[in-house]
């Protein structure tokens, strides 16, 4: 149904002039936002299925190509491009190479070469089983007949769509999000995304900047169903990714709810879990919950792919106590199987318990070394954002800032947003931008901090050099123009909300750290022109 929206694909005597886009402007899940038909070639060696694979793409995908093409390196290409795009921990190599080559990770057994239980095999089940029970505060112990174990967290959602949706069925995800789950969802299963748009400013019942409310899911929900969707499942984020949200306990509870009156699917991507750094910030995992308002279709994702450093590992598990959904999701392993050594391998991470009951390298050697890591390159990123006057939002989890450029955009469009994205890579640094995640409001961009000192300075030396430049050309264009504005409908650059909002309670917003204050000060200086017509020759 999804694929007919574009005509004359097909590798079989389609005639190229005749190919055109329908359109799509009412549609829930926009095309033209992941899709770039324009210049396409079409294939004729594919189906119209393969050529529409082909062109289902966006900036994420064009900018992780020019960085593996030309990637920086301190000795062989210290002019290549820095990646502060993909979200992966480049600061925890050291332990994860020393704890993954231990003796105990190179063992071989017959089992392991040959083909296992669909749903991973039993000993890294019953280990993942304890390992959730332990870190997501389960209060009964975990059961591994519900754990099922994929390569990876995009193959659960492949998976996850094609089980419970049929072919031109929704989803329902707040904007935004993290991009990769329109590909998984879509390219395989063709499920639909239906948005809850989110912006920045604080209205109705909201408390923060980008809040997810049960109105807002109702709407979203309302609307689509006078279009013809149907809904069959809602995705969140916890932490939520790019904004570094963390729900607390009430929210969740909420959420759940709200999906058990509409009988929909919860879909919770814990991917995060262990990556939140300052101990101000309490994760609640769903698994941790005295009472699941609708235990048949909640179903839990989370993977060692973000919390353990290994990115190139692919592995991804799914808790669930329905059985026709684990048996359902488990026929798909066939295709999206992790190889037996592996299994193996992190078996023995989770397991890793020392002397004590608790795990021992994780939590005493590990996520200690992690965490702090991870603060202290966070700190280094928001304290340069706070000398340039941008504004952001201040949260404790994952690996991302979540960026106000639009000071940068002169009209406010997400075209002005790609070429502020494409001024970035010239400069040999990848961003990612708002469009990539959905975001409905033009000049949000996401930064991954994970990464060691001396990429972090030279990266944001460059965002520094474009963002100069980028500000020298709007007052040139101002004094030209002095009578025109851009600016209505703006949000204030300077509104202390977003510029060093934390994840508190409005009884506490009033109080600000010194550094937001001083941050703050720095931006409103810096968007003054009171020095620049105040000189001291004039006083003079």
């Amino acid at each position: 149904q999804a694929l007919s929206e574009i005509e004359g694909m097909g590798g079989r005597g389609s005639n190229p002039q005749e190919m055109r886009v329908r359109p799509l402007a009412k549609r829930r899940v926009d095309m033209h936002s992941f899709c770039n038909p324009s210049n396409f070639q079409r294939s004729p060696y594919l189906s119209a299925r393969g050529n529409f694979a082909n062109i289902f793409q966006g900036s994420t995908e064009e900018g992780y190509k020019a960085y593996h093409a030309d990637k920086y390196d301190e000795d062989k290409n210290p002019n290549g491009i820095i990646n502060f795009g993909t979200s992966e921990n480049k600061l925890c190599f050291d332990l994860m190479s020393k704890r993954l080559t231990q003796a105990d990770m190179n063992h071989m057994d017959p089992s392991l070469l040959q083909y296992p239980d669909w749903k991973g095999h039993l000993f890294l089940r019953e280990e993942v089983a304890r390992f959730l029970t332990y870190y997501c505060k389960a209060p009964a112990p975990l059961k591994a007949e519900n754990v099922i174990v994929l390569n990876g967290c995009g193959s659960l959602f492949s998976a996850l769509a094609t089980v419970l949706c049929d072919p031109g069925e929704a989803f329902m995800i707040a904007t935004p999000f993290y991009g990769g789950i329109t590909q998984s969802v879509f390219l395989y299963g063709n499920v639909k995304l239906v948005y809850v748009y989110l912006d920045s400013k604080i209205t109705g019942t909201s408390t923060r900047p980008f809040q997810l409310t049960v109105e807002k899911l109702e709407k979203a929900l309302q609307d689509a169903r006078a279009e013809g969707v149907a809904v069959r499942a809602l995705i969140l984020l916890n932490p939520q990714n790019p904004l570094g949200d963390i729900y607390s306990l009430s929210e969740l509870r909420d959420y759940l709810e709200f999906a058990k009156r509409h009988e929909l699917h919860v879909i919770v991507d814990e991917i995060y879990m262990l990556s939140v750094f300052d101990e101000s910030a309490t994760f609640h995992s769903v698994l941790g919950m005295d009472r699941l308002p609708d235990p048949q279709r909640t179903h839990v994702m989370w993977g060692i792919t973000k919390d353990f450093a290994v990115s190139g590992i692919r592995f991804g598990t799914l808790y669930t106590e329905n059985q026709d959904v684990a048996d359902a999701v488990a026929s798909l392993c066939y295709f999206h199987g992790v190889c037996g050594p592996v299994q193996h391998k992190v078996a023995q991470l989770l397991r890793d318990r020392g002397e004590s009951v608790a795990p021992y390298w994780i939590n005493q050697v590990y996520l200690r070394a992690n965490h702090a890591r991870l603060k202290a390159a966070h700190t280094y990123v928001t304290d340069e954002l706070k000398t340039l006057g941008v504004p952001f939002l201040n949260r404790n989890a994952g690996f991302f800032v979540w960026i106000d450029f639009r000071k940068y955009l002169k009209t406010g469009t997400f075209e002005e947003e790609l070429l502020l994205w494409k001024r970035f890579l010239d400069n040999k640094v990848l961003l990612s931008c708002g469009k990539a995640f959905e975001c409905s409001e033009p000049g949000w961009f996401r930064i991954i901090f994970a990464d060691k000192t001396h990429r972090l300075q030279l990266g944001m030396q460059r965002i520094r050099k474009v963002l100069e430049e980028r500000e020298q050309e709007i007052l040139a264009e101002e004094k030209e123009q002095p009578c025109q504005s851009d600016q209505d409908g703006k949000a204030d650059s300077t509104d202390e909300v977003i510029s060093v909002s934390r994840h508190q309670d409005p009884t506490c917003a009033s109080s600000s750290s010194l550094g937001d204050l001083i941050g703050l000060l720095q931006q409103q200086m810096r968007s003054s022109d009171w020095l620049q017509k105040n000189t001291a020759e004039q006083f003079a």
